[in-house]
């Protein structure tokens, strides 16, 4: 995330490991809050403290350790909250969510897993599975709503044809991450392209060298792993309330201005109720309110940290990572030229797989550490859209790895299994994670 100071302000003053300990504050309120309630067996134990809640005594603690004036520290931090490429991010959230509240109340959620079922043997259900989830993932660009839309219909399916349902389970956390990195509308996207200030459309094409021999692998494997087949009942498949998705699939991908994607998709989904079901405007209306409400948290922690990040910064904690982080490539990089540009970027891969594992949210992790890796990018030759992709692979990746994450609890809540059990069937993830590495490693640059 990029702060009220410029990025390269960080170089001009003192690394301060001091003013990285309202971020710890923060990650020990909120992780501290979930292992104890995990330990009482409370359901979504990482959730019951809201992060938004969490991050206040940090922020306090950050102004406190400022050496600006009170005024000037808020002012610092406010700063970090206005700044265009958060607000603009916060903007997009909001049409994000409108779109996703309006689709699904005309019916175009349904609609499109109609039409998925309709396309998949009864002998291929878990690719099947990973295949739809992976589709509407990248049309809705949420794998929380992916995961709430589909995860009921595979749990019937799986029951029916006896498959083992923390496999199904993982089929479809699989397909919903490999959307929700794929894209465009998607809130990784939105943060780790507006961080490193690059092109959504060149950010997609670049995951696709890392995605597209990850899913390949990943349809095989679960393919090898089916496990019985059963009819799935034929399902009424109305293609008109499919457009919308469609749509801004094809407008994303074809580099349109993210606003105006969204804007058309909103109009489109309110549109298709109209004229195909009793579907009035100020319902339509209440729908888009309704998907404004489900962005409050992210809309709200984003701006909440893009403040904090600003304090941290004037203050020179992401000096003293970015200087740490430069320790560590040096050490296992004494070349220089590709050797250097390939450090970077296993450097950027590990500051947001770690921040991920901590505070359970991938959004959250590539905007922490955006700043960080944009620095990195620019000192070691790293194109914008490949920081870009490797800040959304790595988040993504860890995201469907940890038991505690948002995805692995809704899914094993509604499939009745251990969370545990489900992150350990994302094959996808742990594929994408050795086939990123290894491209990251043997892949060839072109400056």
């Amino acid at each position: 995330m990029t702060t009220s100071t410029t990025t390269s302000s960080s170089n001009k003053v003192a690394p301060s490991f001091v003013a990285l300990l309202p971020l710890f504050l923060f990650l020990t309120l909120f992780i501290g809050a979930g292992v104890y309630f995990q330990s009482q067996g409370v359901d979504f134990a990482f959730y019951q403290l809201p992060s938004v809640v969490a991050i206040l005594p940090a922020i306090i603690l950050g102004i406190l350790l400022s050496k600006q004036k009170l005024n000037q520290s808020i002012e610092t931090f406010i700063g970090g909250i206005g700044h265009s490429n958060i607000i603009a991010m916060c903007l997009i959230y909001l049409l994000a969510g409108a779109f996703a509240s309006v689709a699904k109340a005309t019916g175009g959620v349904d609609a499109t897993v109609a039409l998925g079922l309709s396309l998949v043997p009864s002998s291929l259900l878990l690719p099947g599975f990973f295949v739809i989830a992976a589709f509407i993932a990248t049309a809705m660009g949420t794998s929380m709503g992916t995961i709430a839309a589909v995860a009921p219909i595979a749990l019937g399916v799986a029951t029916e044809a006896e498959i083992n349902l923390a496999i199904m389970a993982g089929a479809v956390i699989s397909g919903a991450l490999f959307g929700d990195n794929l894209s465009i509308i998607s809130d990784t996207t939105i943060a780790s392209t507006r961080t490193q200030g690059c092109e959504m459309k060149d950010k997609f094409r670049e995951n696709l060298i890392f995605a597209i021999p990850a899913s390949i692998i990943t349809l095989i494997v679960f393919t090898l792993a089916g496990q019985g087949q059963a009819e799935v009942a034929a399902q009424e498949i109305d293609f008109i309330k499919v457009i919308p998705y469609l749509t801004i699939l094809f407008l994303a991908v074809a580099g349109l201005n993210v606003f105006v994607v969204l804007t058309v998709g909103i109009l489109l989904a309110g549109i298709t109720g109209l004229f195909t079901m009793d579907y009035g405007v100020i319902q339509f209306g209440q729908d888009i309110y309704a998907g404004f409400t489900n962005m409050q948290e992210i809309f709200i922690l984003s701006m909440l940290v893009g403040g904090l990040a600003a304090l941290m910064q004037q203050q020179g904690g992401l000096a003293f990572v970015s200087k740490q982080i430069e320790k560590l490539i040096a050490k296992f990089s004494k070349a220089k030229g590709e050797a250097s540009t390939r450090a970077s970027e296993l450097g950027m891969a590990g500051i947001v797989a770690l921040t991920n594992t901590c505070v359970a949210n991938n959004t959250v992790s590539i905007v922490v550490s955006g700043d960080i890796a944009k620095e990195l990018a620019q000192k070691h030759q790293v194109t914008p859209k490949r920081a870009a992709s490797i800040l959304d692979i790595f988040s993504c990746i860890i995201q469907g790895l940890i038991p505690y994450g948002a995805q692995a609890l809704l899914i094993a809540s509604t499939f009745g299994i251990s969370p545990l059990e489900a992150v350990t069937h994302a094959w996808y993830c742990m594929i994408l994670a050795v086939v990123a590495i290894s491209i990251v490693i043997l892949r060839k640059r072109s400056h």
